[in-house]
């Protein structure tokens, strides 16, 4: 176990339900292997319900409405995919504004698959570099945003540094950028 992230909190927020699950879990385990203490923040309290692509897979225990919780409290922020998971979270005004938040504060993101979804409702990408599940391309430009077709990509040219993946392929690559700038 390393340390790299020893007393760093960081934030997963995800919808209830349509979180792609290895989106979820290898980032957790990334932050927590590094001494991070990763919690899950939804819309509501209860349960997370996880997919493996379409079928259902694991439920895990909410640990804050994201109402009961403030940007501020967190060190930096990961938005998994899923395609579910990000439509569902940018029609919950208290998620957008949690995760304009981190923007505003300039704590790092992290945002893989789909999730690029909840930055373009929190009007995110306008300047930033980034990539994603390549759907999203046109969302992405249409919103300001630079879209390139790169596993993973960081970029600096903003109030904080934002880290962007395409795929579950590129989790390895993805996770250890969460661990370098996080």
């Amino acid at each position: 176990m390393g340390s790299m992230l020893q007393g760093r909190n960081i934030a997963f927020v995800v919808a209830n339900e349509g979180v792609e699950r290895v989106e979820l879990t290898e980032p957790w385990n990334a932050v927590e292997d590094e001494g991070g203490t990763p919690q899950l923040v939804a819309p509501h309290a209860g349960t997370v319900q996880t997919f493996d692509h379409l079928d259902r897979s694991a439920a895990f225990e909410v640990d804050a409405a994201v109402a009961d919780v403030e940007a501020g409290e967190f060190d930096g922020l990961v938005l998994p995919g899923g395609v579910v998971n990000p439509d569902k979270l940018r029609t919950s005004p208290a998620a957008v504004h949690m995760v304009r938040r981190f923007f505003e504060l300039g704590r790092p993101v992290a945002v893989i698959c789909h999730g690029p979804w909840t930055l373009v409702e929190a009007d995110q990408v306008r300047g930033r570099r980034l990539t994603s599940w390549p759907s999203l391309r046109t969302d992405i430009r249409n919103a300001g945003g630079d879209w390139v077709d790169e596993e993973v990509v960081v970029d600096t040219n903003g109030p904080n540094v934002l880290i962007s993946s395409r795929r579950p392929d590129d989790l390895k690559a993805f996770c250890g950028e969460i661990v370098h700038r996080f």
